[in-house]
């Protein structure tokens, strides 16, 4: 999972995205179980996951790897588009035990979990973008770290999942420095 922690002023539904992202490319699968408590620690609705529908779930959650990996402004935003054209959010504003009101995409009845997680995604990914202007998002740039994140810097771009990822390289700098 990605060190990010919501804040109020956070972009939780890519919190959620990026949380489900490491979750589904870490080295063991990922079942229904590890995946309906992704969903769930993040407010999302009871899904019901089954081994088959996990896996749909799996694959679209990789299928928005691609956006995450996007630095340039243009192609993310047709990126965006290409993905709101496809899977059309019907937002709705949803106040969660402690937190402020935000918008969350509605899970019809009957929606597969995978077209849910599309349009969610789709929905956050162009409220952040719209918000920030560019693409506040990465990989992870410490060694041996795949995870995804959401930068929410106001200054320079961030670069690291985590302080404890920043930090790591940081200390492997000034020893290598000192070593030489």
């Amino acid at each position: 999972m990605s060190g990010n922690v919501p804040g109020d002023d956070s972009p939780r539904g890519l919190y959620f995205l990026t949380d489900l992202i490491n979750t589904v490319q870490d080295d063991s699968p990922a079942g229904a179980a590890d995946l309906q408590a992704v969903v769930e620690r993040h407010g999302g609705p009871p899904l019901a996951l089954t081994e088959t529908t996990a896996g749909e779930l799996r694959d679209a959650a990789a299928s928005l790897v691609g956006i995450l990996e996007l630095s340039d402004e243009d192609r993310a935003a047709d990126a965006i588009n290409d993905l709101l054209d496809r899977y059309p959010a019907r937002p709705r504003l949803v106040r969660l035990p402690g937190r402020p009101w935000s918008l969350h995409s509605r899970a019809p009845h009957g929606t597969e979990p995978a077209r849910w997680l599309l349009s969610t995604a789709a929905l956050a990914l162009a409220l952040w973008f719209s918000e920030r202007g560019y693409c506040a998002w990465g990989r992870c740039a410490a060694p041996g770290c795949r995870n995804y994140f959401i930068d929410t810097g106001r200054r320079s771009p961030q670069r690291y999942c985590s302080p404890r990822c920043g930090t790591r390289v940081r200390v492997a700098a000034h020893r290598a420095q000192r070593d030489q």
